[in-house]
């Protein structure tokens, strides 16, 4: 896991549909995509997943969806990111098999000792920063806990939470293999100079 991650938040979008911020964020320079809907149907999520699939494979972006295994897989999509209240890993991966990408949010040390016994793809270090996009969620990381876990963790480091161009060399220095943003991208007035610009910093600082 190299790179820039779009996770969506449709109310962070606005009036900008969230096809168009993906279509636009991909054009950026996003390596990985995470489908997140907390507050529609199933119909729809699926539908959705669908169609962004679409929008994706031409640009060979995977398309992860956030908690739902049953979307993921009758979306067509990679993979899934699951948290720690969310189907278990060895359930998910039974069931998407072993080509998925499968990503697991790690909120206490307890959560990072626990995933060295499972092959996830990832580990999503969760949050980084305080966010109000993720109000669910334990104590910020901060940069020190964050390298903390780079350093001990056999998994890639996916960092989400807070992060925007201000602060993202700072998460790469800290140990990151990969940087995960929500409002930096989803609610720019141009999605798609907003991931450039936090893509070019990605870049220089690997």
């Amino acid at each position: 896991m190299r790179g820039l991650y779009l996770v969506t938040d449709r109310g962070l979008c606005g009036e900008k549909a969230v096809e168009t911020v993906i279509l636009q964020a991909v054009k950026g320079g996003v390596s990985y995509v995470q489908l997140r809907e907390k507050d529609v149907s199933t119909r729809f999520f699926i539908e959705e997943a669908l169609n962004i699939r679409k929008i994706l494979r031409p640009y060979h972006v995977p398309l992860i969806i956030n908690d739902r295994v049953d979307v993921a897989l009758a979306g067509g999509a990679d993979g899934v990111h699951i948290g720690q209240e969310d189907m278990p890993y060895a359930m998910a991966r039974r069931l998407l098999g072993p080509e998925a990408i499968i990503g697991l949010s790690v909120e206490t040390w307890e959560d990072v000792e626990a995933s060295q016994e499972l092959d996830v793809n990832y580990i999503g270090v969760s949050p980084v920063f305080a966010t109000p996009t993720k109000t669910d969620t334990k104590d910020a990381w901060g940069l020190e806990g964050l390298h903390r876990i780079k350093a001990f963790s056999r998994h890639p480091v996916v960092a989400i939470g807070g992060i925007h161009p201000a602060n993202v060399k700072e998460v790469l220095d800290a140990g990151a293999d990969c940087v995960a943003v929500v409002s930096a991208i989803c609610a720019s007035d141009d999605p798609e100079a907003a991931a450039k610009e936090l893509n070019a910093i990605i870049r220089s600082g690997k």
